[in-house]
């Protein structure tokens, strides 16, 4: 199986790059933001890889970082979503909108994207809540160059507020207002009394 690519860009397509490796050249499929993050053809890039084997075919998708790939992982759990739907989740959505659509149970946000209506959104939500890396694993900058912020932090705010009784969606959405009050690097401490007032509204 493949997990990563080390290669130059040869060419693009719509949702696809084709990567020389050594004078192999892989057609690996991506994510529009995964796209618009690579380098100008001829240049070097690297991307996390999700090989995806079916008796007619084996394709390879790429991603700009292993947490994308995990969300994508994650999205072909929820029944009715295919590797194109989970694609086009990850192109419409960064991976913070993602995470706070399905922590504050927004279904319209997930519902902007092409072949996804609220059903499907619904159900996404619903099976995601409270398995998805809502705060920790997926707080990174928007072009996905794997520079998570301060997960600790954040991580240990949603685990204190689990344990004080809230849901993982619940204690979710209330560190993500915090975070956006009080700033990127704040505390734990910090964003337990911003996530408790939150909740406490």
């Amino acid at each position: 199986m493949i997990g990563k690519l080390f290669g130059t860009v040869d060419s693009y397509g719509d949702d696809w790059v084709i990567i020389n490796v050594n004078g192999v050249g892989y057609i690996v499929h991506c994510s529009a933001r995964t796209l618009a993050s690579l380098p100008a053809r001829g240049e070097d890039c690297e991307l996390a890889i999700e090989t995806y084997v079916r008796e007619d075919m084996i394709r390879l998708f790429g991603f700009a970082t292993d947490v994308e790939r995990d969300w994508f992982r994650l999205l072909l759990t929820v029944q009715g979503i295919g590797t194109k739907v989970a694609l086009a989740v990850l192109s419409t959505l960064s991976i913070n909108e993602l995470a706070a659509a399905i922590a504050t149970q927004d279904k319209a946000q997930i519902s902007r994207t092409p072949g996804v209506g609220p059903k499907v959104a619904v159900r996404l939500i619903n099976e995601l809540k409270d398995k998805s890396p809502l705060i920790s694993a997926s707080v990174v900058d928007e072009f996905g160059a794997g520079r998570t912020i301060a997960p600790s932090a954040q991580a240990d705010a949603v685990s204190a507020l689990v344990n004080l009784g809230y849901s993982h969606a619940q204690a979710g959405a209330a560190i993500l207002t915090a975070v956006q009050t009080a700033g990127e690097e704040a505390n734990a401490g910090e964003l337990i009394r911003l996530g408790l007032k939150e909740l406490a509204q």
